[in-house]
């Protein structure tokens, strides 16, 4: 264990985090950069003592629990969290769970991408970012609760709006077959995160074609390069799937785009311009 860097590291952390991320008001007298030890220990659920002797370097080594409370109290990364397990003299084990932080600059760039239709996607297949023609195109994800962001939901239990099985997506099977491949292989590197357990025992119950793919045992493929959706409003739109992945978040970005002066550039253009709203539908 290196209390020094240990110490300095925690400060550093601890400094930097403003109290509206974790829910807390900034308050008129607040003198310390950040939060203060006390709220953090708070937030980690250990004594104010421990916490201070832990900055001091005058603690005894943390066990692996209190090293994964601090991490979610100080809102670590998933390296800062390893280099806090190392500081500690107790190398991390496997990631809790998938990540769910999406980095800023890949949200600005899918902002960027006015005739791309691009969201980011986690290792559970949850949409964890997404840019307005996204939306426009599959559904206004904003409105719904997180649970029902993921897509191998969507695809295996529905629900289907108008008969159309994930967005009207031509080759749902292809999809889905190969969504739930890459599920194998999270529940392999995340063995005990809930998020992925549950998930994997909702979708064996509730789909029986579910359960015939996850028995096969095969492991991850990359989907189809191109897709085709039937869209309510603008019909049909064939585009082209590019997959960026981002290696340190375990994440994936789906860049839908359709050929230079195609109808189905025209159809996004469009839809760019109608964006959620629904105007077949009565109001």
């Amino acid at each position: 264990m290196d209390r020094k860097e240990l110490a300095g590291f925690l400060r550093s952390r601890r400094e930097r985090l403003r109290p509206a991320t974790v829910g807390l008001p900034a308050g008129p007298r607040r003198r310390t950069p950040g939060l203060r030890r006390e709220e953090v220990a708070q937030l980690a659920f250990i004594s104010t003592e421990y916490y201070t002797r832990l900055e001091q370097a005058r603690a005894p080594s943390p066990s692996r629990e209190v090293l994964a409370q601090l991490a979610r109290a100080l809102r670590l990364t998933d390296a800062e969290r390893d280099h806090l397990h190392h500081l500690a003299g107790a190398p991390p084990g496997p990631p809790p769970g998938p990540s769910r932080e999406v980095r800023q600059s890949i949200v600005d760039l899918l902002a960027r991408l006015p005739e791309t239709a691009a969201l980011v996607l986690s290792a559970t297949y949850d949409v964890l970012a997404w840019n307005d023609l996204a939306a426009a195109l599959m559904e206004d994800f904003s409105a719904l609760p997180r649970r029902d962001r993921n897509l191998l939901r969507r695809a295996f239990l529905g629900p289907h709006p108008e008969g159309r099985r994930l967005y009207g997506l031509g080759d749902t099977d292809t999809f889905a077959r190969s969504a739930a491949r890459h599920l194998r292989t999270a529940a392999a590197r995340y063995p005990d995160a809930p998020e992925v357990t549950g998930l994997v025992r909702e979708l064996r119950d509730g789909s029986a074609e579910f359960a015939r793919i996850w028995a096969a045992h095969d492991v991850a493929a990359r989907p189809a390069t191109c897709a085709a959706f039937a869209h309510p409003l603008v019909g049909p739109v064939y585009v082209t799937c590019d997959i960026l992945d981002i290696a340190d978040r375990d994440q994936r970005v789906l860049l839908y785009t359709a050929a230079p002066g195609s109808a189905s550039q025209e159809s996004l253009r469009l839809l760019s311009v109608i964006g959620t709203q629904r105007w077949d539908v009565p109001g």
